[in-house]
């Protein structure tokens, strides 16, 4: 099995921080995105990927290629944005007919991977959603509940809430790459876009039976709010409390933390929920629930709720105070 990853996307949700990075390499957790997805496949025994680059990137190949060289990877680039059907449809030549697993590159999911590859059929991952109108949605057989009827992106008005998360194992892939050649000689699909679930509705209709799986957790990755949110929650998984044999002058460490190598931390408090990068500096500062890039510097501020990129200076103002009883001062 080899896994197609598509991370040729702006990530115009996460700017101004996907001006400069794309947005599957965005910190979190003391890892990446593009990391933990990667990691997560290699576990279960893939080792061959594809990955649909356009974006930056550039900087997704110098990635891999420098921290996962033990993978064997190849990069497709998307010169059009076209929507993800046009994605996988250009990795034909390196998947040829073999099973695939494919990865949208900001998905980030708890699911028993293994299992699923051992499956005799396509699946995809599903998760049941509040507003399913922002995503596409999978409408299941009343009999079994895990056989897909029919797959409907982003309808105006759902009639389910099982929404995919962009985990799709893919069987019969000579006639997944048949639908999308189909859907392409169609011309262009809904917003100018090709999508991925068309090409699945395609393969239903020609009577090819796909399941879903459900997945335990799925951590959005998709805005400043949602990541952070995410960062905290796997901060605990990853970090059940802070062992960095590293003990930094004047400082407490409140875990979940994770503190990337040769940082300088003094006179600070760290935590909870902080993931600082490589190389930053931190001084008389108080930091939680946060990001905070590598190359860095944080000097006598207070950091909460915050995504703070690589190579930023933040200096935070002095004051010289004199006042008298009964007064309240609020800094903001």
């Amino acid at each position: 099995m080899r896994a197609i990853i598509p991370v040729a996307g702006p990530g115009t949700k996460l700017r101004p921080h996907t001006y400069s990075q794309p947005k599957a390499l965005i910190p979190i957790a003391g890892k990446t995105v593009l990391g933990i997805i990667v990691e997560q496949l290699y576990d279960a025994g893939i080792t061959e990927f594809v990955f649909v680059v356009g974006h930056l990137g550039d900087k997704i190949e110098d990635y891999i290629n420098q921290e996962y060289a033990h993978i064997t990877a190849h990069f497709v680039y998307q010169n059009l944005r076209e929507g993800t059907a046009h994605a996988i449809n250009i990795t034909k030549n390196f998947v040829a007919n073999d099973e695939v697993f494919i990865v949208l590159g900001d998905t980030i999911c708890e699911f028993d991977i293994k299992e699923i590859m051992a499956l005799p059929y396509s699946t995809l991952g599903i998760k049941k959603v509040d507003d399913p109108t922002k995503f596409g949605i999978a409408e299941l057989n009343e009999t079994d509940n895990e056989t897909i009827v029919k797959l409907i992106e982003k309808p105006e008005i759902p009639t389910s809430n099982n929404a995919l998360v962009g985990l799709y194992k893919i069987k019969e892939t000579a006639e997944l790459f048949n639908c999308l050649q189909l859907l392409t000689a169609q011309g262009a699909g809904a917003n100018g876009n090709f999508t991925i679930t068309e090409a699945l509705q395609c393969m239903i209709n020609q009577g090819i039976t796909i399941k879903t799986f459900k997945v335990y957790n799925w951590y959005d990755c998709g805005n400043k709010d949602s990541l952070l949110e995410s960062n905290a929650v796997l901060l605990k998984k990853f970090n059940l409390g802070f062992t960095q044999p590293i003990t930094y002058e004047n400082t407490i460490i409140i875990p979940p933390v994770t503190i990337g190598n040769n940082c300088q931390i003094s006179n600070a408090i760290i935590g909870p929920n902080v993931a600082v990068g490589r190389n930053t500096i931190i001084n008389k500062s108080i930091v939680s629930n946060a990001i905070i890039g590598s190359y860095t510097k944080l000097n006598n501020v207070v950091i909460e709720n915050s995504f703070v990129g690589n190579d930023v200076l933040v200096n935070g103002l002095k004051r010289n105070l004199n006042i008298g009883d009964n007064t309240e001062l609020n800094f903001g």
